[in-house]
């Protein structure tokens, strides 16, 4: 498994339209996503889950990566993160 911590910055937090490209770039992966927020978490390819969360600006999110290609696939979510919340 590899995880990173990332500060959400985007101004609304995690809302639709990003959650949505989200979900969408996490189902092309070949891993498993997770998104914990405090005690909450979410699979990061569930669209509800991740809007669950309520994820505001300046909240810190660990996302997990598992999975055959994990090293890989956690630097996509990564940078998917640092350009798009």
């Amino acid at each position: 498994m590899k995880s990173f911590n990332y500060v959400i910055t985007d101004e609304v937090g995690i809302h639709a339209r990003p959650a949505g490209l989200l979900v969408k770039a996490v189902k092309a992966l070949s891993s498993t996503v997770v998104i914990k927020s405090g005690a909450k978490s979410a699979d990061a390819s569930k669209l509800m889950a991740v809007m669950g969360l309520g994820v505001k600006k300046g909240t810190e999110v660990t996302v997990e990566v598992t999975g055959e290609n994990e090293a890989a696939d956690a630097v996509e979510v990564e940078n998917f993160f640092k350009n798009n919340l």
